[in-house]
């Protein structure tokens, strides 16, 4: 059986994990590889919109010569002056299709939201935040925001799950 060629569109260990561990718990044969891809969007995303456009990015970057790619990419969103956590994926193939879909939504403290207005990175501000380092590579602002209930690699498993649910309802 020919094993399926997988990128994941980034070299971040929480999103890399996300993505293997759908594969495993599906067993599906597959050669991943990560790819450091760009979203080609702000380095912080500040809309669903530029959101989902750097997930779709990401996974066009770094499909290359695979069966397909995925892209995630993590930003924020304002509603009613209230900053929310939000999340995006995508799934782009060879011959052209590309799914996408969304995952957990949080509203961020104030404080943090405050520090996202000023134009510095969730990433740095969630290190500073939890008094630690690298939350973006494994627990993420979701595992700090959510007591360690949600990670940042459950909760991309759960945006990895819909795009590949939506690939084999299509007919891989």
């Amino acid at each position: 059986m020919r094993k399926n060629r997988v990128a994941i569109a980034s070299k971040n260990s929480a999103k890399i994990t996300a993505v293997s561990n759908v594969f495993k718990n599906l067993e599906w044969a597959v050669d991943l590889s990560a790819v450091d891809a760009e979203s080609e969007v702000s380095a912080q995303p500040f809309s669903q919109q530029e959101t989902r456009q750097g997930a779709v990015n990401r996974a066009k970057n770094a499909l290359g010569d695979q069966d397909f790619a995925i892209g995630l990419e993590g930003g924020v969103y304002e509603v009613e002056e209230i900053l929310y956590l939000c999340n995006w994926g995508a799934l782009a193939t060879q011959d052209g299709r590309l799914i996408t879909a969304a995952g957990a939504q949080i509203p961020l403290p104030e404080e943090i939201a405050a520090g996202l207005r000023s134009g510095t990175e969730l990433g740095t501000i969630m290190d500073d935040y939890a008094n630690e380092s690298g939350i973006r590579h494994h627990k993420g602002a979701i595992g700090i925001l959510t007591d360690g209930l949600v990670n940042r690699g459950e909760m991309f498993g759960h945006v990895v799950k819909l795009l590949i649910g939506q690939y084999q309802r299509d007919g891989d």
